[in-house]
């Protein structure tokens, strides 16, 4: 347990210098290692949670069953709402650096049930991802041997769930002690291993455009600039659809505001590093979706993106035929983009569950710190524990488990980013017009993406209660996927009802009260 726990009022607050006349909240130190990370290292934790070449291994084919050609222009309509949500998370962390937050920060916002139901989002959307990330690391696990060996069995070892499963528990017990390890051996990992898929993935689009227009490809098509018009895309439900997949692939990049009390400058450093990677991670998957829907086209014949053996996992279907003899170098890359960041992904709902900890918001045994590496052991733990054994039971319930995760995953990453601008503009609302740069960063600009990304979420909601939408996968009739994110919701209110009868301060107000910014005017 931490010694300097917030007292039973408000939290502690002192000058660190964010915006001139602006008071910045030290919430309460947690026992981290402070100043441990840089601009270039928080940056490259959040590319490396972001997870390029495993998102979209995943997400492109999902993506072109909903919309075809249009997987650009959906990729665009998620950045958008992605970037208008960063500059809101900049704000509030420059004013209230503190690890825990969406938990945090909607909380002073909207008070602790609001609060606590969005950091309830932010540590699921986790557990769904990390679930993602080792299977996609077993896949390609067992293609890189069997691509090393010359032997195609071995590839195949991968759709034996028990094998499956028993790798991917051992992918997720080795990233949970890198994870336990500090945070500055942490970024020299991270640089090395982002570094390499960066460069491979650009390489294999590169190529793949290449061959497209050389001819000899026989689902290549030409490339067209309506692919970028969402107009053309289909109907509401598609564009929807599109979109959720779009947002799972921005997702992550806000781990780095979790570092926060990490980085040096804390109240700068963790926005600057979230709107990089936001910007480096949207270029790169434009260019690799309008490279290989050019090389493949949007068929369901052998080699098109909707082929059973593309559709789901694209750099495994292509890579041979790319890459030919240097296929094992792209499932080289999603391998390493896999076990980085399971690593880094960790980092966020760790630091979220210690602070709710902290906060008296969950059991105390949540507020632990590792002495020596200054690393929240326990949340780490649970995290890791709950993400295995969810994807144990999926693996078994749903042959599409990596599908139908991914569009639950985006319900929960509408949700809780929606929640955390909406905090933005009401924890500011003194501030709105005070000058131009507040009206647009601390209204306008939140205010839009946190009402785009909850009509996501509602619109998602209702679709996915559909048995055909995702993978097909029913129970009685209704979409797993519905089932999954009414289910994820309800589980939510349930604990956080029983915390609030165990340790009811939090939910009484008495250890993070709700407040609002003050107005510049106000503090000159």
């Amino acid at each position: 347990m931490s010694d300097n726990a917030p007292g039973r009022g408000t939290a502690v607050s002192g000058s660190t210098g964010a915006q001139p006349g602006l008071i910045t909240e030290i919430i309460s130190s947690k026992g981290l290692a402070v100043g441990a990370v840089g601009l270039f290292g928080a940056t490259v934790i959040g590319v490396s949670t972001v997870a390029p070449a495993y998102t979209f291994t995943i997400s492109l084919g999902p993506a072109a069953a909903e919309v075809g050609t249009h997987a650009p222009a959906v990729i665009l309509l998620g950045l958008i709402p992605m970037l208008l949500v960063a500059l809101g998370y900049r704000e509030l962390n420059s004013a209230m650096p503190d690890s825990g937050t969406t938990f945090t920060w909607a909380t002073r916002a909207f008070g602790p049930w609001v609060g606590w139901m969005a950091s309830w989002g932010l540590v699921v959307a986790t557990v769904l991802v990390l679930s993602n990330l080792a299977a996609v690391a077993v896949d390609f696990f067992f293609l890189l041997i069997s691509q090393l060996a010359g032997d195609p069995a071995i590839a195949a070892l991968t759709y034996n769930p028990v094998i499956n499963v028993a790798v991917c528990l051992l992918f997720m017990t080795g990233a949970a002690y890198l994870a336990f390890r500090d945070m500055k051996e942490s970024k020299v990992f991270q640089a090395v291993l982002v570094g390499f898929q960066l460069v491979i993935l650009l390489a294999f689009a590169t190529i793949a455009i290449i061959k497209a227009v050389s001819g000899g490809v026989a689902t290549a098509i030409p490339f067209e600039w309506s692919w970028f018009d969402p107009f053309t895309a289909g109907g509401l439900s598609a564009v929807v659809a599109g979109l959720s997949v779009s947002i799972f692939i921005f997702w992550g990049w806000d781990v780095v505001l979790t570092m926060n009390e990490e980085t040096i400058d804390p109240s700068r450093t963790p926005g600057r590093a979230a709107t990089l990677t936001v910007s480096i991670v949207g270029l790169l998957y434009l260019f690799l979706a309008v490279a290989l829907t050019m090389y493949a086209g949007v068929g369901d014949s052998e080699g098109g993106l909707l082929h059973d053996g593309v559709v789901q996992n694209v750099f495994f279907g292509l890579a041979d035929s790319i890459l030919g003899p240097f296929a094992f170098l792209i499932s080289l890359a999603v391998l390493l983009s896999s076990v980085s960041s399971l690593q880094s992904t960790i980092i966020g709902p760790a630091r979220t569950l210690l602070a709710m900890g902290h906060f008296k918001a969950l059991p105390a045994r949540f507020d632990t710190v590792n002495t020596t590496h200054k690393t929240p052991a326990f949340a780490i733990v649970v995290s890791v524990s709950v993400a295995g054994g969810f994807y144990a039971i999926m693996r078994f319930v749903s042959e599409n488990v990596l599908w139908d995760t991914i569009l639950t995953l985006g319900m929960m990453v509408c949700f809780y980013y929606g929640l955390t601008a909406f905090a933005c503009v009401w924890y500011f609302r003194r501030q709105w017009f005070d000058s131009a740069r507040s009206f647009v960063f601390k209204l306008l600009a939140p205010l839009v993406g946190g009402i785009i990304l909850l009509a996501m979420f509602v619109l998602t909601i209702r679709d996915a209660l559909n048995p055909a939408y995702g993978s097909g996968e029913h129970i009685a009739g209704i979409g797993i996927v519905g089932l999954l994110g009414i289910l994820i919701i309800g589980i939510g209110v349930v604990v956080m009802v029983v915390m609030a009868i165990r340790q009811p301060d939090f939910f009484r107000g008495k250890v993070l009260a709700i407040h609002a910014a003050e107005s510049e005017k106000a503090t000159r």
